[in-house]
């Protein structure tokens, strides 16, 4: 049993893996046994050093995904991988009657053009080498809900579902499993202002039923699994990693 869930010889690509969500993925993927190619902005220096720990290789390519410009390059520099996390996102926050559209298209381009058109590259490099894959999105708890004062980001992540859905029922004849991860609240960058909020935090906190704030690790048991053989029938599956969030 222990087999399907081993990485060994595989190759990730995790998109903003350098702190949060996406290095805890990238961690638990290393730890697993599969190399690492690291994209983003700033140099994953502490993420490297994790994966080395677990003995595995990081290689880092910087790019900025905040559009489609670099997708090529990435794809070309990354070589052949065997999975895929589209980790990579923002958030803007500000009343839906104040929401500019420079923020819109920033969140938007971000966290659902640039997710699409990489999974697409990559996915077309499977395709022609006749062989499959494994895409892991990286949704939200607001794929499922509206929240408050993020619409772009609510309709990103909303889209990101509808996303993987749609792209599995193209691609999963072909051998490649998409699927995503639903984080509910967790201790990342995007959630320092709610943490702030004494308010906002405890009322996060009276809802979820473990008690506490996700952290970053708690994603590495499921983002192995998807990425495993253990999930070979799996398609378009939306999996809430959430502290029992949605239960209540």
């Amino acid at each position: 049993m222990s087999g399907l869930f081993d990485l060994s010889g595989r190759i990730a690509l995790v998109t903003g893996a350098n702190t949060g969500l996406g290095q805890g993925i990238a961690v638990g993927l290393a730890q697993a046994g599969a190399d690492i190619v690291a994209v983003g902005r700033s140099a994953p220096d502490e993420t490297a050093k994790m994966v080395a720990a677990a003995g595995r290789k990081l290689t880092a390519i910087s790019a900025d995904l905040g559009s489609t410009e670099p997708i090529a390059r990435v794809v070309a520099e990354a070589g052949p991988v065997d999975i895929l996390v589209n980790n990579a996102g923002i958030i803007r926050r500000a009343d839906s009657l104040d929401f500019t559209e420079a923020d819109w298209d920033a969140v938007m381009d971000t966290n659902l053009k640039t997710a699409f058109f990489l999974s697409q590259a990559v996915a077309r490099t499977w395709v022609d080498a006749n062989r499959g894959g494994k895409i892991i999105q990286v949704a939200s708890m607001l794929s499922f809900q509206g929240g408050l004062r993020v619409p772009s980001y609510a309709a990103s992540k909303s889209g990101l579902a509808g996303l993987t859905k749609a792209l599995a029922n193209e691609w999963a004849g072909k051998g490649v499993n998409v699927n995503a991860i639903a984080p509910g609240y967790f201790t990342t960058n995007n959630t320092e202002g709610l943490r702030a909020d004494e308010t906002r935090s405890r009322q996060i906190l009276e809802r979820i039923p473990a008690g506490r704030w996700g952290l970053p690790e708690d994603l590495a048991g499921v983002a192995v699994f998807l990425a495993s053989r253990a999930s070979d029938y799996m398609h378009g599956a939306i999996v809430p990693v959430d502290g029992g969030w949605l239960a209540r």
